[in-house]
């Protein structure tokens, strides 16, 4: 919102304090500037305030605003006086306010770093974290501001107010005087404010998630009057999976005397319903959605999934109308799903929801599953019904203009229904939040990912996403480190999410193979070797094997203390007759089943062929869908239904293949399997918020080759050692704050950036760079330009004998293989030939900038570099110099600030890493001392943003200590971290 032309003349309206946020209950509400015009808004606020409530503001009995002090309230400079409000609806629910004062309290202009601060919270939306959320923008706008501490008198009566200053996280400090509470908050953000920040975050956001997957009521908007087309579809699906709350049908057109559709109420609008309604599902031509939404928002819907087409991905017309849809939704304080949405689910006992376009609700389950694509969601929906799979939860969020895969992570993270979440991504709108999100959800509970679009580098429709500079190799390594499952295709996140969801985590890479064919086994014992595994050499049981001695076999396997996994390889066995026995598979199932649930808590996992019914009878053991709900049925994406088009129309719609007057049903497939009994009375399947550590009644992944089954094992034993060593997490060691001089860094860098910095930044000569990494303990070989042999004999003796000469030439920096550098130089004589040469090879002086500088002891050379990628943030990298790192791509990442875990795995990460640790016979390098320098770039990087990138190269490391022989470093304004503001949603 702009203000008007009689706005302070000196500071333009700050745009950027505007932010969409989620209250404590997942309902939005908009922060802004208050600006001129909102007077009669501001009067209007006032008065629906109650008189307690403007007495805790004003210590007095204040009924009413005088003009005065509405002028006063809404004229504001944006530095000295800034005031800010809460709106939903386009009106105020919040203000809060601060004046610049001085030591004596009154008002004062900068240099003067404190502010009096003042909140008013409407009764109505007391309760909600209003004032905690906009003490965090108010206390970030301060900051920009140069203010550095609030002072507020509270009554000792307002303990609301109190409290939310109390539990901010700041230091504060307290004094009772003159009858009230005069508190001061220093404004710097603490670890414990940031915590609390990030903790209010995740209850908001999870909530907001929860609203729409567990509502008490449903309105589909655009359910036809005759059967067929997408909301009748949404309607029957809806009713089909017996959904536990209230079902409304709302269509415009539905006539004037009809009472009832498919049996719910049919109302022309949400005004007729006369009752509250949650969630609003929207299935009508796009050119109609805003008047919906805006209907749902009058009446007080909660969230909205909306399944129509025509938005981003239909071009830049389509862009602006999602946008508008956004604004539009959050305006009124709902989330949505979609636009171009598939739909959700929510299995769960209490809710039953189905409001997709899934025909059939899938089995219960245990597994939490997001998709950006509602294609990609109907084949992962179909993969897990054939393999006998249940879920808790599915979201398929299509143009993710609103909820992403982020919110859900958010969700999952205390889901006592789900024990492991599956996302299939296009693209990371917040990589960092991303990455922290994972991270913790990772430590409780396995996260596996699928990125498509990976080299497309393309960007989810209507989104402003930074574009990352960073290779795919790359996301996958920072992923990898925040303890995500990162895996290539959806057919192995099924493989791995059925593992995790129904094993226990193995303890290590041992793994015991046993079955009935010599050939099977040994090729799963190649694959576990090809994935690091341990594999003991294979037990075959030889083609005679019963059932029962697979089940002693595995019983043994278990039994084994050196051995953390097992997988069984199975096919078909001849009866006496010489005859693949009839009902083997069940046969085998019930014997592997009692093996297991008899043994120790160890993953198990079969590899099977041509064993008819052995995959469905190891699922069916343990599913968990209810014995009064039919069995989840597959279907396509024909089955499905489509979203409405543009310019469609809400009635008359063709009917879905499939779909009758009666139901929205598929055809059940020859073979499918019938549903399983629920599991007894009083059985649980985990822990609230902890995936379990013990098989659940002895479910059975099966798998159709060798190779997915090892892999998926190898992804669980992965993610069991990220785990183990998560849970005690690395440091930064103290020992370096000694030797770093992070105040003298911050001069220099203030220095070489000027009063007026390029916004493009500018690179650091060789002196500039020595002179920063020496603040920070990182010593740089000084080299000494040599524009003639004159020079270059003159260097060498003042550095000392023996010296290398280089070129500094950019097209020959660091390129030995073509000559442009000479090493071991032990004379002047020497040093004088080795100049002719390279002068006569590669041209003249003035092109090549030849510099001399004195020989380092030998060891590897390696590369460190850290930069700043726009999407994932800070990045440090190591490698060894020349082909591993630039030919081969053998470089490892971690996101900054590092820690001492961190350094270590990095170096020993990349594949090249035996030659630091003696490889053939070599003398062992210094890694402690390589260690040490990755740490301290590092605590650069992360403690001055403004440093852009470092690439030091080449490191070389010797038996003892380390040498940095050629350093670059680039400055540039700091970039934008909204990963450490205040709460906000991404911009639309």
């Amino acid at each position: 919102m702009q203000p008007s032309s009689e706005q302070s003349p000196h500071h333009a309206y700050p745009d950027h304090w505007e932010a969409d946020v989620v209250l404590r209950d997942g309902g939005t509400a908009r922060i802004r500037p208050i600006t001129t015009d909102d007077a009669e808004r501001l009067v209007s606020f006032y008065e629906q305030v109650s008189d307690e409530s403007k007495y805790y503001r004003f210590f007095a009995p204040y009924p009413r605003l005088s003009a005065k002090d509405v002028h006063r309230f809404t004229h504001h400079d944006y530095v000295d006086r800034v005031g800010l409000a809460v709106t939903v609806g386009g009106e105020f629910i919040a203000t809060v306010r601060y004046d610049r004062i001085d030591a004596t309290g009154r008002p004062a202009s900068a240099p003067a770093d404190e502010a009096e601060v003042a909140f008013l919270v409407q009764d109505a939306h007391q309760g909600r974290g209003v004032a905690s959320t906009l003490l965090e923008h108010i206390a970030a706008v301060a900051r920009e501001r140069g203010i550095r501490r609030f002072a507020a008198e509270v009554l000792p009566a307002n303990t609301k107010m109190i409290k939310v200053f109390r539990d901010a996280g700041y230091t504060q400090q307290r004094s009772f005087e003159d009858g009230s509470v005069h508190l001061t908050l220093d404004l710097e953000p603490t670890a414990e404010s940031l915590a609390v920040q990030r903790a209010r975050e995740q209850r908001a956001e999870a909530k907001s998630v929860q609203r729409l997957l567990a509502p008490g009521s449903v309105a589909v908007i655009g359910a036809g009057r005759t059967p067929g087309g997408v909301g009748r579809t949404v309607l029957r699906n809806l009713l089909g999976a017996g959904f536990t709350g209230r079902v409304h049908a709302v269509n415009s057109a539905f006539d004037a005397g009809r009472d009832t559709i498919d049996g719910v109420p049919a109302h022309r609008s949400l005004g007729e319903i006369g009752e509250p309604v949650d969630l609003a599902v929207v299935a009508v031509p796009a050119d109609r959605v805003p008047e919906a939404v805006a209907d749902c928002g009058e009446h007080g819907v909660q969230g909205l999934v909306v399944l129509s087409a025509g938005y981003a991905e239909w071009g830049a017309e389509g862009r602006e109308r999602q946008r508008e849809l956004v604004r539009q939704a959050r305006s009124y304080g709902m989330r949505i799903i979609g636009p171009n949405a598939f739909g959700i689910i929510n299995n769960s006992d209490e809710v039953r929801l189905n409001a997709s376009l899934a025909p059939e609700r899938p089995a219960s389950g245990r597994i939490g599953l997001f998709t950006q694509s509602g294609a990609i969601g109907i084949a992962l929906l179909s993969g897990l019904y054939r393999r006998g799979a249940g879920l808790s939860t599915f979201i398929s969020a299509g143009n993710r203009a609103d909820i992403s895969g982020n919110d859900f992570l958010q969700y999952w993270y205390e889901d006592p229904d789900t024990d492991v979440a599956l996302l299939y991504l296009e693209s990371l709108g917040n990589p960092r939040k991303f990455t922290r999100l994972a991270r913790r959800t990772a430590a409780v509970k396995p996260v596996v990912v699928v990125k498509g679009a990976r080299h497309s580098g393309s960007t989810p429709p209507g989104h402003a996403v930074p574009v990352s500079r960073i290779p795919d190799s790359t996301v996958s390594a920072l992923m990898r480190q925040a303890g995500v499952i990162r895996v290539d295709t959806v057919t192995e996140m099924v493989d791995a999410g059925l593992l995790l969801a129904d094993q226990p985590l193995p303890a290590g890479g041992r793994v015991a193979i046993l079955g009935n064919s010599e050939s099977l086994g040994l090729l799963t014992y190649d694959v576990c070797l090809a994935e690091g595994l341990r594999p003991r050499p294979p037990v075959d049981l030889t083609t005679s094997a019963t059932p029962q001695d697979f089940r002693e076999a595995l019983s043994a396997a278990l039994a084994d203390g050196g051995c953390d996994a097992v997988i069984v390889t199975a096919i078909p066995w001849a009866g006496e007759n010489g005859e693949a026995e009839s009902g083997d598979g069940e046969v085998l199932a019930t014997a592997l089943h009692a093996a297991a649930a008899a043994g120790p808590a160890k993953p198990v996992a079969v590899v099977h062929v041509e064993i008819g019914g052995l995959a469905e009878a190891l699922s069916a053991a343990t599913s968990t869908v209810s014995q009064q709900r039919p069995a989840a049925q597959p279907f396509t994406a024909a089955q499905s239904g489509a979203s409405v088009p543009p310019g469609g129309t809400e009635a008359g719609a063709p009917t879905p293949p499939g779909a009758t007057e009666g139901a929205v049903r598929t055809p059940v497939p020859p073979g499918a399997p019938p549903a399983a009994p629920a599991p007894p009375p009083g059985a649980t399947d985990s822990t609230p918020g902890v995936p379990q550590d013990v098989p659940r009644v002895g479910r059975i992944p099966a798998y159709p080759a060798a190779e997915r089954a090892v892999r998926a094992l190898a992804e669980a034993v992965r993610y069991a050692q990220w785990r183990r060593q998560a849970a005690v997490p690395g440091k930064v060691p103290d020992f370096l704050d000694d030797t770093i001089d992070a105040p003298g860094a911050a001069a220099r860098i203030e220095a070489l950036l000027g009063k007026d910095p390029d916004p493009r930044g500018r690179p650091l000569g060789h002196d500039e760079a020595r002179e920063l990494l020496a603040c920070y303990g990182i010593a740089v070989r000084p080299t000494l330009p040599a524009p003639g042999p004159e020079e270059a004999v003159a260097a060498a003796a003042r550095l000392g004998y023996p010296v290398a000469l280089k070129t500094t030439a950019p097209h020959l920096r660091h390129r030995a293989d073509l000559g442009g550098v000479r090493l071991d130089l032990g004379s002047e004589a020497a040093l004088r030939r080795a100049y002719g040469d390279l002068t006569d090879l590669l041209g003249r002086p003035a092109e090549l900038r030849p510099v001399v500088q004195a020989m380092a002891p030998r060891g590897v050379d390696t590369v460190v570099r850290a930069a700043i990628d726009p999407a994932a943030g800070a990045v440090l990298s190591f490698g060894l110099a020349g082909a591993p790192s630039e030919l081969l791509g053998d470089t490892a990442h971690r996101l900054v600030p590092a820690t001492d875990r961190d350094a270590a795995e990095l170096i020993r990460s990349i594949r090249a890493a035996p030659v630091l640790f003696g490889w053939r016979g070599a003398a062992p390098v210094d890694t402690a001392a390589l260690e040490e320098l990755l740490l301290r770039v590092s605590r650069l990087v992360d403690d001055h943003p403004e440093v852009v990138s470092i690439a030091l190269e080449p490191v070389v490391v010797a038996p003892q200590g380390l040498s940095v022989l050629g350093a670059s470093v680039r400055l540039s304004p700091p970039p934008a971290r909204t990963d450490l503001g205040p709460r906000r949603l991404s911009n639309y």
